[in-house]
């Protein structure tokens, strides 16, 4: 008996109701630009017809290149419209990056911010895409998106989209090696969508304002379905690079009542001297992910700004969806023989497991392989049937981080299996070792990894930065932690940076550090 298809609800769908129920509100905001939710559904039409005129069929994908932006906005609703994937780049990608995400998921048209016509060149030298190319925030003309002429007739509705249907192609970012395409469906993120709503920010509704200080191509963009589909207006500053003047303003003038960041945006903003000139008592969820967050800096935004945080643990594979702890358990004491913090309980309809090596489920207090299972859990990866079945051997999503679970559920991430070095024999996760690092008062940030070394295998080296007119060095940092680990975690070298490199998305780049150590001619004394 052949299944009978079954229809889903185009993402598109969610901003077309709110269009309906909320015509005349406020949708985005930026800078002088105030859209309403009529006019930004009728940008998104505009889109939509635009791709169909160029060939643009259900099933295909779009490569969206920009910086945050209304366009974007619109453009990203405009492409689901259409009833194609869309493929969003991180636009501090080089366009060799970006040729290489281009080549595994095959756009047939391609919508980009003006000044990237690098970026645009190399993706029709990789994928040969002769035509179909939109700008955002162009100087005008027939392709920018600006200036698109209105839908006519049947150009504007919603394509008719079956359960399973492309929707997202979210990539890896890239820092561990070649970047794959986790294949993310319109009714997976219809799930995500009402997960990130009823677990992050409770209540959500057309009276909240949400501020739009990460990159829309990842994480932030995901956060922006909730917000779409409950009415809340979403607020993009105007600088190019974070502004942490700016940001606390907009929260200020527009009363923003949640955003979405990472640890290492979230700490530069509380950080600032700005954050006391301005009112940010409207805030309700701050909302981090995509890294674990030390705790100092944790302990720091609480004291800032407090009880407003919300963490989420979750890879683009499960889009966010495994772990949420919310503000009132932001103080949740950690069990005695865990020295780490806890990344909170399982999201709603979500179950995760900790996995010895073949595969057996392990029991409260043991460590293993975070595993997870749930209707969040992204679909495979965009040709790539190998990595496939790896991340889903034994039928579970293996997330490639280490932790536990203690009695009641919650889970402790204590590190990520390729972040893990094997020193004289034994197995060291660096992630104690940077909590450890990252409360002495002179440090502000700090990696930990495993570089080679003749008689061990591996040693530890930490690359730190320094707090601002700190007065310390590596001998003494490392004899203050000595005292605080077991001998065979100790690092051997403490190596003092300007900065460290980060990722598009704010997480630091330890495969780079490494590179940069090894090209500089760093090699062990003994």
């Amino acid at each position: 008996m052949t299944s009978p298809a079954v229809r889903a609800v185009n993402l598109a769908e969610m901003l077309s109701q709110t269009a309906r129920r909320l015509p005349d509100a406020t949708a985005v905001v930026h800078g002088s630009v105030r859209w309403t939710w009529r006019e930004l559904n009728e940008g998104a039409d505009r889109v939509s017809a635009a791709l169909r005129r160029t060939g643009v069929r259900t099933g295909d994908c779009v490569l969206l290149h920009a910086r945050n932006h209304p366009e974007y906005i619109q453009s990203l609703y405009g492409i689901w419209r259409a009833g194609a994937a869309v493929a969003p780049t991180n636009v501090r990608l080089t366009p060799a990056d970006v040729a290489v995400i281009a080549d595994v998921c095959r756009p047939v048209a391609m919508i980009a911010s003006a000044g990237t016509g690098d970026h645009v060149a190399a993706v029709r030298e990789t994928t040969g895409l002769a035509s179909g190319v939109l700008w955002i925030d162009g100087d005008g003309g027939p392709d920018a998106v600006a200036d698109l002429p209105p839908a006519a007739g049947g150009e504007a509705g919603n394509a008719i989209v079956e359960v399973g249907a492309h929707a997202w192609y979210f990539f890896t970012s890239g820092t561990s090696g070649a970047p794959k395409a986790a294949i993310l469906t319109h009714d997976q993120l219809g799930f995500v969508t009402t997960n990130h709503a009823a677990d992050l920010m409770p209540g959500l509704s057309e009276s909240d304002v949400s501020l739009a200080v990460a990159p829309l191509s990842h994480g932030a963009g995901v956060h922006l379905l909730p917000q779409v589909a409950r009415g809340a207006p979403t607020v993009i500053p105007t600088s190019s690079r974070l502004h942490a003047e700016e940001v606390w303003g907009l929260v200020e003038q527009e009363r923003v009542t949640n955003m979405f960041t990472v640890p290492t945006i979230l700490t530069t903003l509380t950080d600032d001297p700005a954050v006391e000139k301005f009112d940010h008592s409207s805030l309700r969820h701050i909302i981090y992910a995509g890294a674990p967050m030390l705790n100092a800096d944790r302990d720091r935004a609480l004291e800032v700004l407090g009880p407003v945080l919300v963490q989420y643990y979750g890879l683009g594979e499960v889009t966010g969806n495994i772990t949420v702890l919310p503000p009132v358990e932001h103080r949740r004491p950690q069990p005695d023989d865990v020295e780490i913090g806890t990344c909170g309980r399982p999201r709603t309809g979500m179950q995760i497991a900790i996995l010895d090596d073949a595969g057996v489920e392990l029991g409260p207090g043991e460590i293993g392989e975070i595993c997870v299972a749930g209707p969040a859990v992204c679909a495979g990866y965009l040709a790539n049937e190998t990595a496939t079945a790896t991340a889903f051997e034994g039928g579970w999503f293996h997330t490639g981080d280490i932790g536990t679970l203690d009695e009641h559920g919650y889970l402790y991430i204590t590190g990520r299996a390729s972040d893990m070095y094997i020193s004289g024999g034994s197995n060291v996760h660096p992630r104690d070792i940077e909590e450890k690092l990252a409360a002495h008062p002179a440090v502000a940030e700090v990696a930990v990894l495993g570089m080679p070394h003749p008689k061990w295998g591996e040693i530890g080296v930490a690359v730190w930065v320094s707090q601002p007119g700190a007065e310390t060095d590596s001998a003494e940092l490392l004899g203050w932690l000595e005292p605080k680990l077991a001998r065979y975690k100790l690092p051997k070298y403490c190596i003092r940076w300007s900065e460290l490199p980060k990722s598009g998305y704010g997480k630091i780049v330890k495969r780079t550090i490494r590179d940069k150590l090894i090209s500089s001619g760093w090699a062990p004394s003994n």
